[in-house]
């Protein structure tokens, strides 16, 4: 039988359900998970849609995402982006900072100094490195990228408020870990730790108190 990516996946979740009986039973309740498609335009569109929506509310980061994608004529490549000028950008919706991050990232992928496949042979942490050089790509938005673009199986963002809630709701903790005691608790799930942190997610809104307000990704 030929492997297909969500066969992949499931047999992943099986894996890690195996290995610790709270999160079988959090698998149990939640249901196997899915890939979240990637962005239809490719890597380089994931990433500047990632910039886009930092710190804005989901509707206007995607009107703001919408005109700029526009505003390129078409699928959002760095040539692409660099033909439509700073004010065409700038009435888009796109504050300076944020066309700062946009260009510093197109001229990085066009010179070569970021390569971005879906098949890179590069570790997760030599990605990250290479992505955080761009000027507004944190850590956490490297990690995201690499989840659900790259669909890499072990990222563990231990920065992520959500995970951390999640984790302590499902292992009953007082309260939620912080990153620095996250991390070592995720050594048990190599190499499948996104996929940990994902029913996570599913945790907060399953299992948290009702009326109890959460910040989640």
């Amino acid at each position: 039988m030929k492997l297909t990516g969500q066969t992949s996946l499931r047999a992943s979740i099986d894996e890690v359900a195996s290995r610790d009986p709270v999160l079988a039973g959090l698998v149990a309740r939640v249901g196997p998970i899915r890939h979240r498609p990637r962005d239809p335009d490719g890597p380089f569109a994931a990433l500047v849609r990632a910039i886009v929506f930092q710190q804005l509310a989901g509707r206007a980061a995607q009107a703001i995402y919408g005109r700029v994608r526009a505003a390129a004529g078409g699928p959002l490549t760095p040539q692409a982006l660099n033909a439509v000028s700073d004010a065409e950008l700038r009435t888009a919706g796109l504050s300076a900072n944020k066309l700062a991050s946009l260009r510093d990232l197109s001229i990085k992928v066009l010179d070569g100094t970021i390569v971005l496949s879906r098949t890179s042979r590069r570790s997760d942490e030599e990605l990250i490195e290479r992505l955080t050089t761009v000027r507004g790509i944190g850590r956490w938005t490297a990690e995201m990228y690499l989840m659900f673009q790259l669909r890499r199986l072990d990222i563990w963002p231990v920065d992520d408020l959500g995970v951390r809630q999640g984790y302590a709701l499902a292992w009953k903790l007082d309260r939620p870990p912080a990153p620095k005691q996250l991390e070592p608790l995720g050594e048990r799930f190599r190499p499948y730790r996104s996929i940990v942190a994902r029913y996570c997610w599913a945790a907060v809104p399953l299992l948290r108190p009702a009326g109890t307000a959460v910040s989640l990704r």
